[in-house]
């Protein structure tokens, strides 16, 4: 385990849905923007299912581990260039972040706890449409590849 000042630039993008198609985003608090659970590892062997789960329950009081649930690694990794405004949470040399994608299958109405100081809303869309609305285009091609994941969804 690695204890760091700075975030590590490995982080998970979870995007959570129904079995009719209903993908849950999350307002940020900071920026206002719409998204999908994120969140880095808190240490550099964290597991990523692990990081996944501890992000979910951390921002939306879902428990990804419960038997009606599942998490699913897509295999899927985005690299980008971290943002400016948030350079500041990482060590001076680190500018790129590595995201892997998961999604997480819930029942219908699965209620939803937010963490207030990270988010100030939720709301359920049909996948299509949570994609039109986030902020990340990286969030909004996760939620597109949606069907190709799961085919047990109404689409």
């Amino acid at each position: 385990m690695t204890s760091t000042l700075y975030k590590i630039p490995q982080s998970v993008l979870v995007v959570i849905y129904t079995p009719s198609g209903q993908v849950l985003l999350i307002r940020r608090a900071d920026a206002g923007t719409w998204q999908s659970v994120t969140g880095s590892k808190d240490f550099e062997d964290e597991d990523w299912a692990d990081t996944a789960a501890r992000e979910v329950f951390e921002e939306t009081g879902i428990d990804a581990r419960h038997p009606q649930c599942r998490l699913q690694d897509w295999q899927l990794e985005n690299v980008y260039d971290i943002y400016p405004a948030w350079r500041w949470r990482y060590a001076p040399e680190v500018s790129r972040n590595t995201e892997r994608v998961f999604g997480l299958s819930v029942p219908e109405q699965t209620p939803i706890t937010l963490s207030p100081a990270e988010h100030t809303d939720w709301q359920w869309l049909h996948w299509q449409a949570a994609a039109d609305h986030c902020f990340s285009p990286s969030n909004a091609e996760a939620i597109l590849m949606l069907p190709r994941f799961e085919n047990r969804i109404g689409l």
